[in-house]
């Protein structure tokens, strides 16, 4: 980049493009330390809360005494579940049922904002203590005396539906909170009976965890007066957590403001409303103060919802030319003791993508959402997309061993063909554009496929382990619809009020870029607004890689009403016929002349009272909605080597390669930085990362000292590339850039190590992929060999 042009844009004063890299207009704060997250917020008179918290995964509660605890120094106020149903407050419904639209029946739990009579998880809230000072709190909330009597329980997703199995809820019979299944079982029974080969697998799809880097928190404050309130959450969708504390409060949703500062991740955990986010506002409304509540990382292990937590059986039928002729699966999905917010959506899309970029003429597909006494499980950067990619591409790898067939070529023969787009899958998605061919043809050049049989020898005569895979991966992305505005002040500057949210993902600069190419307007005159319910009038929040698509879209819309409406009071700025005016280059001309009137002049001109006649005096702004039906489609195609010691079973992911398609891409530079986030948090997963808990349902992984995380070593230097195929549904191209990496590198990963250990006679190991487990599986498999 040219120097004075790379100043100009880090200063604002230039005008950039679709398209074109650009630094993060955000990293300003972030750097500087001038970012404000949850902890930093300081409100006058501010309390302290802290949760005390079920030691038990299943038990009554025979009492609570609070009256030593409210004896300490500095506690203000003990809130327990009784209190709250004094006050009325309610427990919180899942955001939606497959009921709701259409689908089969299913058990709609209430999660208890505190716990009553059952604690069903450990972690269950019990109690909320509330102090000067969060140390005060903390000694008081040792001193409350909670009596429980045990009951029986289970955390094992496939224990759980045995008949023997305590039940978790009397009205989910067998544990089972709701069915889902797609297909047509005859026909598939029908092809598999005819099939020329069938392949069956068994994976575990294990649980894990976000971490993001900022723990959950919330400052709460009741404005007693007005018997309003104010609440300051780290969340990704200030308007949903809006709606369910007003529900749960039994007040209308704008006596409730929410505003989401600074958020340090969220990956789809801080999607949903928490208890403890009801518990702040409850809290300040008893003590007549604001109340901040901040988990230590000990408490957010146990206090997250976590993610994934899938056991599935699938086998896939081949006619004797290597294709597929049907599939089927059965899956046990663990939803935790509660079918928490957006839970259902993970267990739709880990069936809906199982057919991933295939012409898979039949399927069978089940899957049996289940309680157990653990914490609840909801969406997780790719939510479902990874467990159905997972299960297709093993099954491939596995297919393409036993057929004799290249792994590669399998996957051609089976790919669905771009002529044949739109492609309706046979679980009802409509796939709109791609080129799978060329997706996976990119990715073998940057991987340099052809160089592997001399990196392979290398690594062999160091006494190293080599292994390769290639996995295609679609994910479905842009749910629902959002709202952007656009508002110009008297100064002539523009104002985007955001209805997405961004927790990472560089919205600030996305949408300033998209602003500044459509309406030419420096970046330094653009301003952006997002979170905080008082300011921006609806917005759904971020999640399922849709901001892009949706809000883009949305932004795109408010662009061009902005463009409409200033024609008007243009055309009498250059007296002339609103007929005669054209909009380009940031600025109003008079048809077939070099006459213009740049856009901000307009805008000012409409708040100025002598400049234009009253009737054109109203100021500059627009508002749009955009509903992505049908959503876009990314996929593509990535490459996975890792390098194994077999004396210690250590896994060195060594190159790593994605090609995707992304559609057009709005900045490359942040698109570059989503793929590299989320094929790290899938090495995590398939290498390192695992909830566990034992069989009493005590959790077992509850700090860093049990739970791994990738560090920088880790992980590798990527390799990446862009075969974009314009979306065709919606009007700029775009597809979801966020979480492909993480729907397709589990599958690469695990791929690869079975790939370098099938020499020992290997050809399955469960994820993650631990040093001990692949060590104790190379010892398994010599010991059978001699």
């Amino acid at each position: 980049m040219d120097p004075k042009i790379n100043r100009a844009l880090i200063s604002g004063s230039a005008t950039v493009k679709f398209g074109q890299s650009l630094p993060r207009i955000e990293d300003r704060r972030f750097l500087s330390g001038k970012a404000t997250y949850i902890d930093d917020l300081t409100l006058p008179n501010m309390a302290h809360g802290v949760l005390v918290y079920s030691p038990h995964a299943h038990a009554r509660i025979e009492s609570i005494n609070k009256t030593n605890a409210l004896r300490m120094p500095g506690v203000l106020a003990i809130l327990t579940g009784e209190d709250l149903v004094a006050r009325n407050i309610l427990n919180l419904p899942p955001l939606f049922m497959p009921a709701d639209a259409g689908g089969p029946p299913g058990y709609r739990t209430l999660r208890p904002i505190l716990a009553t009579d059952v604690v069903r998880h450990v972690g269950e809230r019990v109690a909320f203590c509330i102090a000067e000072t969060r140390t005060q709190a903390l000694d008081a909330a040792e001193k409350i005396e909670v009596v429980y009597r045990p009951i029986e329980s289970v955390s094992s997703v496939t224990r759980t539906v045995e008949k023997s199995a305590p039940q978790i809820w009397k009205d989910a019979p067998g544990n089972v909170c709701f069915t889902l299944q797609v297909g047509d079982e005859a026909k598939v029974e029908h092809a598999f009976t005819a099939a020329a080969h069938r392949t069956t697998l068994t994976l575990n799809n294990h649980r894990i965890t976000a971490n993001p880097m900022e723990t959950r928190g919330a400052v709460g404050a009741h404005q007693g007066p007005q018997d309003t309130y104010t609440l300051y959450t780290s969340t990704q969708n200030p308007h949903r957590v809006r709606e369910s504390i007003a529900k749960a409060l039994q007040v209308t949703e704008p006596s409730v403001r929410v505003v989401g500062l600074d958020v340090g991740g969220g990956f789809g955990m801080k999607g949903d409303a928490y208890p403890e986010e009801i518990l702040v506002l409850v809290g300040s409304e008893a003590v007549g103060r604001p109340v901040k509540w901040i988990p230590s990382r000990s408490d957010a292990f146990v206090l997250d919802s976590a993610a994934r937590d899938q056991v599935v059986t699938g086998e896939m039928a081949f006619d004797e030319n290597g294709k597929i002729v049907a599939m089927r699966a059965r899956a046990l999905h663990n939803l935790g003791a509660y079918i928490a917010g957006a839970a259902l959506v993970p267990v739709i899309f880990s069936l809906k993508l199982i057919p991933n970029v295939y012409r898979i003429p039949v399927i069978d597909l089940r899957t049996q959402a289940v309680f157990t006494n653990t914490a609840p499980t909801i969406p997780y950067r790719g939510a479902g997309r990874p467990e159905a990619i997972y299960l297709t591409e093993r099954l491939l790898d596995q297919a393409a061993l036993e057929l004799r067939i290249d792994p590669c070529e399998i996957r051609r023969r089976n790919f669905i063909e771009t002529a044949a787009m739109p492609y309706k899958t046979p679980t009802g998605l409509v796939y709109d554009s791609g080129d799978f061919h060329a997706a996976l043809e990119a990715a073998r050049t940057l991987s340099d496929w052809t160089g592997y049989d001399a990196r392979k020898a290398k690594s062999t005569s160091h006494g190293k382990l080599r292994g390769r895979a290639l996995v295609a991966y679609i994910e479905d992305t842009g749910t629902f619809n959002d709202r952007m505005e656009l508002q110009f002040d008297p100064s002539g500057t523009v104002t985007i009020f955001a209805g997405t949210f961004s927790h990472g993902q560089a919205h600030e600069t996305t949408y300033s870029q998209c602003i500044s190419d459509w309406l030419g307007i420096p970046l330094s005159n653009i301003h952006f607004v997002q979170g905080d319910t008082d300011k921006v009038a609806f917005g759904r929040g971020t999640y399922a890689s849709g901001s892009a698509v949706i809000g883009g879209n949305a932004l795109r819309l408010a662009a061009d009403e902005i463009i409409e409406k200033g024609k008007a009071p243009a055309a009498y700025l250059l007296e002339v016929s609103s007929s005669d005016i054209e909009f380009r280059d940031g600025g109003y001309y008079v048809s077939g002349t070099d006459r213009r009137v740049d856009l901000q002049s307009v805008a000012k001109a409409t708040y100025h009272p002598g400049r234009l006649p009253k009737e054109l005096r109203t100021g500059l702004e627009a508002n749009a909605y955009f509903t992505a039906e049908p959503p876009g489609f990314p996929n593509g195609c990535h490459v996975c080597e890792v390098v194994i010691d077999p004396e210690t079973g250590a896994v060195e992911v060594e190159r790593y390669t994605a090609a995707d398609d992304f559609g057009r891409v709005i900045n490359p530079l942040i698109v570059h930085g989503q793929v590299h986030g989320a094929i790290a948090q899938g090495i995590g997963q398939a290498l390192q990362e695992e909830m566990r808990y034992d069989t009493q349902g005590q959790l077992l992984t509850g700090s860093f000292m049990d739970y791994a995380m990738p560090r920088a070593t880790d992980v590798p230097s990527f390799a990446l590339d862009f075969c974009g195929v314009p979306c065709r549904t919606n009007s700029l191209g775009v597809k979801g850039a966020g979480e492909g990496g993480s729907v397709a590198s589990p599958p690469a990963i695990i791929n690869a190590i079975i790939d370098a250990l099938r020499p020992l006679g290997v050809d399955d190991i469960c994820m993650p992929a631990t040093p001990e487990r692949v060590w104790q599986t190379i010892r398994a498999a010599r010991k059978s060999a001699s």
